[in-house]
């Protein structure tokens, strides 16, 4: 029962946290001299994390960078906090830069070399990359065949401006509609489609980076509502953005939920036919990021492709998803709890009638 992934962690000498969830904003990291001197790092194993991505935090201290690194594994990185930037290696002399701050969301052309650079002379930067390491480094065992390999792929580079922020909006369908690049510099501010039938005023749109199989999307709840409730495969994980709120999580049947708050830098992973739903309770738009293999241009996946068939029909039509007037009234009766607590108004009366759910009537 060999698992050359796990081995290969335990031998790199960095904290390897396991959990349900995460707040990657405090996790403890330590020396890794792979990434270079001064460089620190952790590996995050979540509950839900299933076969195919592996998470790394990665610390850089004031005014340094790693190494030149290339691999041939897809990555996904996500800036925590501090401001730093990027250095591609695009071959025949070229090169291509970019400066990024917190909530960037970028991903280096496979196995093209780059280097990452704190720009800041007094502040330490973090971040986390999101990658299928653990797959392929399952399948081929071979640590010189991922990180030495001199095979390129130009194809995926993509044109100048997608290292500058620069995109293509590719309209398809809302819960489909795509937005190609290979740099996001900010996903608080990146505009994002209606899609109605996944909540109350849900916005959504998914992104293709750098032509990867790796999946992103980011989804945002306006104030007073909540998105609905879901299920799907093991190995999305979910990164809370901006706003505030909570994440309920249960399969069918059980008494009780589990719950989630909600935070820059929190991040969990919903096993695998887990049902979960995501609420916000504060005064702003809450946004999140999911990060999990298996993309809408290259699903990859079978479960992958049936979900992305149709993303948002109900349980009852052979979806994933629970409707408002289908969910445990348990569920909306919290939510106007937290909501008299925080003392913002609910924009869900389009959906229920709060005033008999105040009363304490189902």
């Amino acid at each position: 029962m060999a698992d050359t992934y796990r081995d290969w962690m335990a031998r790199q000498g960095i904290p390897i946290v396991e959990a349900v969830a995460v707040d990657l904003n405090t996790v403890e990291t330590a020396p890794w001299p792979r990434l270079g001197a001064g460089a620190r790092a952790a590996f995050i194993r979540l509950r839900g994390r299933g076969d195919f991505v592996g998470l790394q935090v990665i610390e850089l201290p004031p005014a340094s960078a790693t190494d030149w690194a290339r691999h041939l594994y897809d990555d996904v990185f996500y800036v925590l906090s501090g401001h730093g930037s990027t250095v591609i290696d695009a071959g025949a002399g070229r090169t291509h830069s970019f400066e990024w701050g917190p909530r960037a969301l970028f991903a280096p052309p496979l196995n093209t070399p780059y280097r990452l650079f704190n720009v800041s002379g007094t502040e330490p930067l973090r971040l986390v990359s999101a990658n299928d390491l653990p797959f392929l480094l399952n399948v081929f065992r071979s640590e010189d065949f991922l990180f030495d390999n001199p095979f390129p792929f130009p194809q995926r580079m993509g044109r100048q401006g997608y290292f500058a922020g620069d995109g293509d909006f590719l309209p398809i369908k809302p819960g489909k509609h795509m937005w190609e690049t290979n740099f996001v510099p900010d996903l608080a501010s990146l505009t994002l489609p209606e899609w109605e039938a996944r909540g109350a005023g849900s916005r959504n749109i998914k992104i293709i980076l750098a032509d990867s199989s790796m999946h992103s999307h980011t989804s945002e709840m306006p104030v007073g509502s909540y998105k609905k409730g879901h299920s799907h495969g093991p190995g999305a994980h979910v990164f809370a953005v901006t706003g505030s709120g909570y994440t309920l999580m249960w399969y069918e049947g059980d008494a009780e939920f589990e719950r989630h708050e909600w935070q820059h830098g929190f991040v969990f992973a919903p096993p695998e036919g887990m049902l979960h739903q995501h609420f916000n309770t504060g005064p702003e738009p809450a946004r999140y990021l999911a990060i999990s293999m298996g993309s809408h241009r290259y699903p990859v996946l079978g479960h992958k492709l049936k979900l992305k068939q149709a993303p948002d029909a109900s349980i009852q039509e052979g979806g994933a998803q629970i409707n408002y007037e289908d969910q445990d009234p348990r569920i909306h009766e919290i939510w106007l709890r937290e909501l008299a607590a925080t003392g913002v108004a609910s924009r869900m009366g389009k959906y229920f009638d709060e005033e008999r759910i105040r009363r304490g009537e189902r």
